[in-house]
C-alpha cells in the first residue's frame, strides 16, 4: 500500500505581509512554538480600548498550504486575516493556537484578534463568515481578557484520525478519511495504543525536531475503534494530550496501522518509545485523514467556555 513520502520543511516561513502592521509568528507543527507571542494588551491610554476576541473555527483544510500564512499561497490564516481586515476596516492579524499542516482539517481551531473598533461580538462570526470562503467557518466569538495567551494557556489538545478500509473509496469522504483498503486488526491495534498513553518521550513519533526541543509530551487518551456512523469500514485513532510533535498524530497512525497489519506485535510500541529515533516508528500517515477537534484553555474568572 503506498503512504505519503514524508518531507521536511526546514525553511522558516516568509510571510507577504497584507499591510505593515502584520506581525506574524513561527509555530511548529501541532504543537505551537513561537518567537513571540501576542503581547498582553497595554494599560487604556487616550485613544479606544483595545480588546482582545477569541474565535473557533473550523474547516476543510483539503485545498490550503496549511494554517499559517505563506506568500503566494492560501493558507486558512491569510484567508481570516483578509475577512478580519474587511470586517473591521483596519489592518488586522489573526493569531491561532495550532498550526496545522497542509491538507489537515479542524473542527475546534482557536484564534484571537486584537481590535480597537466597536464591532458587537455576538455579530463577528457571521460578519466574517460573509466574507471567508465556503470551506472556512468561524463558530463562535467571545471576548476575553487582556492576558488571555491563545497558545500558553492551552490545557488539552485532541486530534482525530480517520481512516477508511472498504474495498471502493469513499467519495463523499474521501477529502476527510484516508482510504487504506485493507483488513486492520483494530483490538490489536486498541493494544498497541494504550502503551501511548501517559508521560513519555515521543522523539520517535516526530520530525523536524530542533537541537534542545523537549519532547516530552502528556497523552491523557489513544482510542482507537471501528464502526463510527455505524460504518464497519471506518476506523477512528482518537487522540488527546497537553500538546503535540511536529507529525506526532500522524506518525502514530501510520505505526498503528503497521501494527493493525501484523507488520509489529502491539508491545514493540514500548520499544519504538525507547527508541528516541524516528527511524524506529512506522509511516506517516497522509494528512487527509488528520482532524483537529478542539482545544481546551485553563478556566478563568468571569470567562464561560466557548461552545465548538
Amino acid at each position: 500500500m503506498p503512504y505519503e513520502r514524508e518531507r521536511k520543511n526546514t525553511e522558516e516561513p516568509a510571510y507577504d505581509m497584507m499591510v505593515q502592521d502584520f506581525r506574524c509568528r513561527r509555530t511548529i507543527g501541532e504543537r505551537v512554538e513561537t518567537e513571540d507571542r501576542p503581547a498582553p494588551i497595554p494599560p487604556p491610554s487616550a485613544g479606544p480600548a483595545r480588546r482582545r476576541i477569541k474565535l473557533v473555527i473550523a474547516y476543510d483544510g483539503t485545498d490550503y498550504h496549511g494554517w499559517q500564512i505563506q506568500p503566494g499561497l492560501p493558507t486558512v490564516q491569510g484567508m481570516l486575516c483578509a475577512a478580519a481586515t474587511a470586517v473591521l476596516r483596519r489592518p488586522t492579524h489573526v493569531q491561532g493556537a495550532s498550526r496545522t499542516d497542509a491538507g489537515v482539517h479542524a473542527r475546534g481551531q482557536v484564534a484571537v484578534i486584537d481590535t480597537t473598533g466597536p464591532v458587537a461580538v455576538d455579530r463577528l462570526p457571521v460578519a466574517l463568515n460573509n466574507r471567508l470562503p465556503r470551506d472556512i467557518v468561524v463558530v463562535a466569538a467571545q471576548e476575553v481578557g487582556p492576558d488571555f495567551d491563545v497558545m500558553a494557556d492551552v490545557t488539552r489538545k485532541a486530534y482525530r484520525y480517520t481512516i477508511h478500509t472498504g474495498r471502493l473509496r469513499p467519495v463523499h469522504g474521501i477529502r476527510f478519511w484516508w482510504h487504506f483498503p485493507a483488513p486492520l486488526a483494530v483490538e490489536t491495534m486498541r493494544a498497541a495504543a494504550r502503551h501511548l498513553v501517559g508521560t513519555h518521550d515521543f522523539r520517535s513519533f516526530a520530525v523536524a525536531v530542533e537541537d534542545g526541543q523537549d519532547t516530552v509530551r502528556t497523552v491523557f487518551r489513544c482510542d482507537v475503534a471501528r464502526g463510527a456512523d455505524g460504518d464497519p469500514d471506518r476506523i477512528t485513532l482518537d487522540v488527546e494530550g497537553d500538546g503535540f510533535l511536529p507529525h506526532m498524530v500522524r506518525i502514530m497512525a501510520g505505526t498503528l496501522i503497521d501494527i493493525g497489519r501484523g507488520h509489529w506485535r502491539p508491545e514493540h510500541m514500548a520499544d519504538i518509545l525507547a527508541a528516541r529515533t524516528r527511524a524506529a516508528a512506522g509511516h506517516l500517515a497522509p494528512a487527509c485523514g488528520l482532524c483537529l477537534e478542539w482545544i481546551r484553555y485553563r478556566e478563568r474568572a468571569g470567562e464561560p467556555s466557548m461552545p465548538l
